[in-house]
C-alpha cells in the first residue's frame, strides 16, 4: 500500500521538492477519462464525476444552466427511479450526495462504504446516458424554484451578496463568459423552457467531457470492470472545443456603489484583471495577495488597521479560473466611516509595500503555510480525488501537483515584485462601495449607482406545480440489464481506532490516535470553563483573543511570524463551557509548534494597544451579525427558549454593552481563573507516536502553576415561550428565516441517541428526510431545510431551520406544522428499515478524517464515554422499533410545545401568520 498519493519530500532549507505520483489514468473509447487511486487507509471510497462544463459554457440570456443541472442530476434518473442518487445515498451510507458549479466545471462527488462502489458506478453512469428523459416540465419547474432560493439565501438575502454580481458586470464585457454569475439570474431561470435545457445537457453532458475519479479502498481490476460494463455503451458526444483565454477588460478606473438592505458597515473592494489559473505568473500573485494582506506585518494591515483604525482586516485574493482571472482587495470598514478615507489608505499601503518589498523570511513563511495546506488539502479520498479531478481536466495531467508546488517554490521576491507592477501598480480597476441603506454618502467620490436587479416579492405570483409523480418517458435502451440495482461488495469490518490514552501531571488528561496517512498533527487542547466562568459577557472569548496577541518572549506580529514560518497553525477560542486551543503541525515541527503554544498558555503578552484592536474587531463584528437574517434567527430562538439569561442564549462575542465595560484587567482575572492544568483535556491525531505527544505536552504542564477550577452551576433552562409565533422584522428580505423547535435533551442523556434516530426521517436524513421532500422536492419553497437535537452538557435542543421564499412564509410554515402533527402516527417500516440502514452503513465513514477522529477522542474526554461507544450506537439503531420511535417523537417534536421563529418582511407576511393557529404573532421588533 502506498502511504500517500501524492507523496512530497520538501527540504526546507533549499525550498526544493520530490515528489512520487501514485495514480493510474485511462480512457474510455467514447472518451471518458478515469482516474484510479488506491488507499486502504479506511473502508471507504470516493467516487467524483466532474464535467468539464460551467457558467462560461452558457449564452447571455440563458444562464444558470450548469448549476441547475448540478441539482438535477441528483433527482432521478431512469433505472434509479424517483428520489435519483439522493435516495441511494440515504440507503449505502454515503456522505450525501453532493456537488458544485463553477465558472469552469461542474462536479458530483460523495463518500461511500467501500461495499457499495458497484452502486455508485451504476448510479454515476445513469446520470450521463439514462437522465435527460425524466426531466419533464413539473421537475424543471420545481428545480428552478429551489435554485432560486439559494440565490435569494446566498446572495439577494445575504449581507454584501451583490458584490461579485457588480464586479463581473464592469471587468468582463457583456460577451465574456464570465460576465454573468455562475448561479444565473431569476429572469434567465424563469424563461428557460424544457428543450432549452435538454439541449444543454445532450451538448456538454458527454463522456467526451467527463472525468471520473475513483479513490480509496477497492480492488482496481474489479472496478475497471465495472466501469467498462456500466460506462462503455454511452455515446461520446460532439468534440468540445477549449476556451480561449481572455482576461477582463478596464478600459478607465469604475467606481460603482449599491446600497445594501442587510449591510450595516460600508465595504470597499477593488479588483485588477489578472491572469488565468495555472498561468506561470498566478504563483507570485498569490503570494502577493497573502502578503499584501495576512497577518499582522502585512502592509494593509499596519496601515489600516494599526496606524488609521479603519477596519479590523483587509483580505487580498487572486480568483484564477479557466480563461481569466481577477486580483481582489476588500475591506468591511468600521461603522460610518467615510470609504474615500479608506482607500487612501489603501494606497498609503500599496506606498509602503513599494518601498519595503517582500523579504526572503517573509516569503518562505508563506510557502511553508502552503506545504500545510497541501498535506490537509489530502487528508482525506474526496479531497484526493477532487486534486486529481482538477489538475487532470485543467492541467492537462492528475500529477500536476508535482509541477504546481515547483512552481511555488520557484517564486522569488523578485518575481512578487514585477507580478505587483505588471498587473497592480498604476493599473485601471474596478471599485466597489457597498453601504447601509441611506449612507450614500460613505461611498467614493465619483461613484456611479450599480445596475442591481432587486426581486420584487408578490404573495400568490409563483405558479402551481406538482413534481411528486414520475412522469411516462420512453426508457433509453441498454445492452445490459440496467433495472436492477447492483449488490453490495463483500462485508465490511470497520474497526474502532486503536486509542491511547494518558493521565498526565497536574490532573491534565490526554488521547490520541497515531494516522499516519499524512504527515501531519492536529490537536486540540481544551479547557473546560468557557463563558461558564465569565463575570462579564464576551470576556472568555477576547482572553482567547488576547493569547494570540503576543507573548512574554514575542509580540503579536512576532508570535504570527513564529507560527507561520514553521507552516503551522495556531488558534485559541471560547464557547458556552470549554476554551480550544487548536493546532495543526507538520509531523516535523511538531515540538518547536509546541514550544509556541507553551508560550501562549503561560506567557501572554497583555498588551492594551493589541487589546483595543481586538476590541474594535469585536464590535464590528456585533454590528455586522445585526443585518444576517440567520444569526438573528438563531439568536432570537435562544433566547426564546432558553431565556436570555441563561448561558446558551448568550453569544459568545458578548454583547456591545458588555465589551464596553470590560478592560484589561478582566481579562487577567478570567485567564487566572480559568486557565489551570486540571482543567486542560488534550486531543492529538497524527503522524507522531504517544510518547512524543505526551512528553510534548509534559514540557508545558512542567510550568504551569497548579490550581483547580470551580465551575458554577447552571440552572435548568425553562421556557413560557412555547406554542407561540414571534416575528422579528427585516423590511424587503427576500427570504423568511425559520427556526422552530423545543427544549430537548442533554448529549449525555441516555435517550439523546435514539431521538437522533427517530429524527432521521423526520428532517436528519437530508434528502430522504420528509421536510426536504415535502417543502424543497415536492413544493419547491427552499433550498434547504433540516431538524435535529443539539445537545451538550448543559442542555439541548431540537430544531427545525430552513430559509423560505418570502411569499410562502404561511405556506411553508402549515406544511412544517402538518408534518410535525402526522410524523409520529405515520412512521412506517419502510421508514425504520430506510433509517437503520444509513446509520449502520455510515458508520464505515466515522473516522475517515482527522476532524472526525478528534471529534470521537473530545466524546470521549467530555462525557467518559469508552471508545466502544460507537459500537453502543449501532446496537441502539439495530435495536429501535416504531413504538419507541414514536414515543420519542411525540414528546421532542410536539408542535404545540414550540417556539416558532420568523425573520423576515413584517409588511407583507407576518398578518397572514395568525391564520396558523398560534394566535397573534409576536413582534420582537
Amino acid at each position: 500500500m502506498k502511504r500517500l498519493f501524492l507523496f512530497l519530500l520538501f527540504i526546507h532549507s533549499t525550498l526544493s521538492a520530490q515528489f512520487k505520483v501514485d495514480y493510474e489514468k485511462f480512457t474510455l473509447d467514447n472518451g471518458l477519462t478515469v482516474i484510479f487511486h488506491v488507499d486502504k487507509s479506511d473502508p471507504v471510497v470516493a467516487v467524483n464525476l466532474t464535467a468539464h462544463v460551467g457558467s462560461a459554457r452558457e449564452k447571455a440570456g440563458r444562464t444558470g444552466f450548469a448549476h441547475l443541472f448540478e441539482h438535477l442530476l441528483f433527482l432521478e434518473s431512469e433505472n434509479l427511479g424517483k428520489g435519483g442518487l439522493d435516495k441511494l445515498s440515504a440507503k449505502i451510507g454515503g456522505s450525501g450526495a453532493n456537488g458544485s458549479t463553477s465558472r469552469d466545471r461542474t462536479n458530483y462527488l460523495q463518500t461511500v462504504p467501500a461495499d457499495a462502489l458497484e452502486k455508485m458506478l451504476w448510479a454515476e453512469a445513469d446520470k450521463l446516458g439514462w437522465f435527460i428523459n425524466t426531466v419533464t416540465e413539473p421537475v424543471l419547474a420545481k428545480e428552478k424554484q429551489v435554485v432560486k432560493n439559494e440565490k435569494r439565501q446566498g446572495v439577494d438575502n445575504a449581507p454584501y451578496g451583490h458584490t461579485n454580481y457588480v464586479i463581473d458586470k464592469a471587468l468582463y464585457p457583456e460577451d465574456h463568459p464570465y460576465n454573468w454569475q455562475v448561479i444565473g439570474s431569476l429572469e434567465d431561470l424563469d424563461n428557460a423552457t424544457l428543450e432549452d435545457v435538454k439541449e444543454f445537457f445532450r451538448r456538454w453532458y458527454v463522456p467526451n467531457n467527463v472525468t471520473l475519479v475513483v479513490a480509496g479502498d477497492f480492488d482496481p481490476s474489479q472496478a475497471k470492470q465495472w466501469v467498462h460494463k456500466y460506462f462503455d455503451e454511452i455515446k461520446r458526444g460532439e468534440e468540445i472545443p477549449k476556451l480561449p483565454k481572455r482576461p477582463g477588460v478596464v478600459k478607465e478606473i469604475k467606481k460603482l456603489y449599491h446600497e445594501d438592505n442587510f449591510a450595516r458597515v460600508p465595504a470597499l473592494t477593488y479588483v485588477w484583471p489578472a491572469v488565468e489559473q495555472y498561468h506561470p505568473d498566478s504563483y507570485a500573485l498569490r503570494v502577493l495577495a497573502s502578503y499584501l494582506s495576512n497577518g499582522k506585518n502585512a502592509p494593509f494591515y499596519k496601515v489600516l488597521v494599526e496606524q488609521h483604525q479603519l477596519t479590523s482586516s483587509v483580505y487580498a485574493d487572486l480568483y484564477a479560473s479557466e480563461v481569466a482571472g481577477q486580483f481582489s482587495l476588500s475591506t468591511r470598514a468600521f461603522g460610518g466611516k467615510d470609504l474615500d478615507d479608506v482607500a487612501s489608505a489603501f494606497q498609503e499601503a500599496f506606498e509602503k509595500f513599494e518601498k519595503e518589498g517582500i523579504s526572503e523570511k517573509d516569503l518562505n513563511r508563506i510557502k511553508a503555510g502552503q506545504e500545510r495546506s497541501f498535506y490537509s488539502s489530502l487528508s482525506s479520498v474526496l479531497g484526493k480525488s477532487s486534486s486529481l479531478a482538477q489538475y487532470s481536466i485543467f492541467a492537462g495531467d492528475p500529477g500536476f501537483a508535482t509541477e504546481d508546488i515547483k512552481r511555488l517554490l520557484a517564486v522569488s521576491t523578485a518575481d512578487v515584485k514585477r507580478v505587483y507592477e505588471k498587473y497592480i501598480k498604476g493599473k485601471n480597476y474596478i471599485a466597489t462601495s457597498f453601504v447601509p441603506k441611506g449612507q450614500v454618502e460613505l461611498t467614493l467620490k465619483g461613484s456611479v449607482k450599480a445596475d442591481v436587479v432587486e426581486e420584487k416579492i408578490v404573495t400568490g405570483a409563483e405558479a402551481n406545480f406538482d413534481a411528486s409523480q414520475s412522469a411516462e418517458y420512453v426508457k433509453t435502451p441498454s445492452k445490459i440489464d440496467r433495472s436492477e440495482e447492483p449488490p453490495y461488495g463483500k462485508a465490511l469490518n470497520v474497526p474502532v481506532p486503536q486509542v491511547w490514552q494518558k493521565g498526565l501531571s497536574k490532573g491534565a488528561q490526554a488521547y490520541g490516535i497515531v494516522s499516519t496517512e499524512v504527515p501531519l498533527v492536529q490537536m486540540n487542547i481544551v479547557l473546560k470553563g468557557g463563558q461558564l466562568l465569565e463575570d462579564k459577557q464576551g470576556a472568555a472569548q477576547l482572553t482567547a483573543g488576547m493569547l494570540m496577541a503576543g507573548t512574554a518572549k514575542r509580540t503579536a506580529a512576532e508570535l504570527e511570524e513564529a507560527i507561520q514560518q514553521l507552516g503551522s497553525q495556531i488558534g485559541v477560542s471560547a464557547d458556552k463551557e470549554e476554551i480550544r486551543v487548536s493546532v495543526v503541525s507538520l509531523k516535523r515541527n511538531f515540538n518547536a509548534t509546541l514550544d509556541l503554544v507553551k508560550e501562549i498558555l503561560l506567557s501572554p503578552r497583555w498588551d492594551e494597544k493589541e487589546y483595543q484592536l481586538l476590541k474594535s474587531a469585536t464590535l464590528a463584528q456585533l454590528k455586522q451579525m445585526t443585518g444576517n437574517p440567520n444569526f438573528l434567527a438563531t439568536s432570537e430562538f435562544d433566547k426564546l427558549i432558553y431565556g436570555k439569561d441563561h448561558v446558551l442564549a448568550k453569544n459568545r462575542l458578548g454583547t456591545e454593552e458588555t465589551i464596553g465595560t470590560i478592560e484589561l484587567r478582566d481579562l487577567k482575572a478570567y485567564y487566572s481563573k480559568a486557565f489551570v492544568p486540571s482543567a486542560v483535556r488534550v486531543h492529538a491525531v497524527g503522524d507522531l507516536p504517544q510518547g512524543d505527544v505526551v512528553a510534548a505536552i509534559e514540557g508545558i504542564l512542567k510550568e504551569w502553576k497548579a490550581g483547580t477550577i470551580q465551575i458554577p452551576n447552571v440552572p435548568e433552562a425553562k421556557s413560557d415561550a412555547v406554542g407561540k409565533i414571534y416575528f422579528y422584522d427585516v423590511p424587503e428580505a427576500k427570504q423568511s428565516v425559520l427556526r422552530i423547535g423545543s427544549l430537548a435533551l442533554k448529549a449525555n442523556d441516555k435517550e439523546y441517541y435514539p431521538a437522533v434516530v427517530s429524527n432521521y426521517i423526520l428532517g436528519g436524513g437530508g434528502f430522504a428526510s420528509r421536510l426536504t421532500q415535502e417543502l424543497r422536492e415536492g413544493k419547491g419553497y427552499t433550498y434547504g431545510i433540516n431538524s435535529g437535537f443539539f445537545g451538550s452538557s448543559l442542555g439541548g435542543s431540537f430544531e427545525i431551520g430552513s430559509g423560505v421564499r418570502t411569499n410562502v412564509t404561511k405556506e411553508s410554515l402549515e406544511s412544517i406544522l402538518s408534518i410535525l402533527k402526522a410524523y409520529p402516527s405515520t412512521f412506517s417500516d419502510q421508514d425504520l428499515e430506510t433509517t437503520k440502514g444509513f446509520l449502520l452503513k455510515s458508520q464505515a465513514r466515522a473516522f475517515e478524517t482527522a476532524s472526525a477522529k478528534l471529534g470521537f477522542l473530545e466524546n470521549l474526554s467530555k462525557y467518559g464515554w469508552k471508545p466502544t461507544y460507537i459500537k453502543d450506537r449501532e446496537k441502539i439503531v439495530q435495536n429501535m422499533t416504531i413504538p419507541q420511535i414514536q414515543k420519542l417523537a411525540s414528546q421532542y417534536m410536539d408542535p404545540q410545545k414550540m417556539v416558532w421563529v420568523v425573520v423576515g418582511d413584517a409588511k407583507t407576511q407576518c398578518p397572514r401568520l395568525k391564520e396558523l393557529g398560534f394566535g397573534e404573532p409576536i413582534l420582537l421588533k
